[in-house]
């Protein structure tokens, strides 16, 4: 079973599994706009963090990726910030 350092680390590591499968799921695993529902219903979670919580999550999303070893999860990580609304859209 895995340890992890934080409470914070265990519910981040939580939510991107959760996002990654919604997000991977073919239609015949789950209806599509079920899925955009829990995409955009966490997006807005998000958009509602305070600076420092968004702060905190982007590091942990980062060292997440920094870890990751799967080439497709790691992209997913690193896209995270920008796809769920963490950073502005870049110019």
């Amino acid at each position: 079973m895995t340890e992890y350092p934080s409470l914070t680390r265990a519910l981040a590591e939580a939510l991107v599994d959760v996002l990654w499968f919604v997000e991977g799921c073919e239609d015949e695993q789950m209806d599509p706009d079920d899925a955009v529902k829990v995409l955009e219903g966490a997006a807005h979670v998000m958009g509602g963090l305070s600076a420092d919580q968004r702060g905190e999550l982007l590091d942990l999303l980062g060292e997440m990726a920094e870890e990751e070893t799967d080439p497709d999860r790691r992209d997913f990580l690193e896209d995270f910030p920008e796809g769920f609304g963490l950073v502005d859209d870049p110019a």
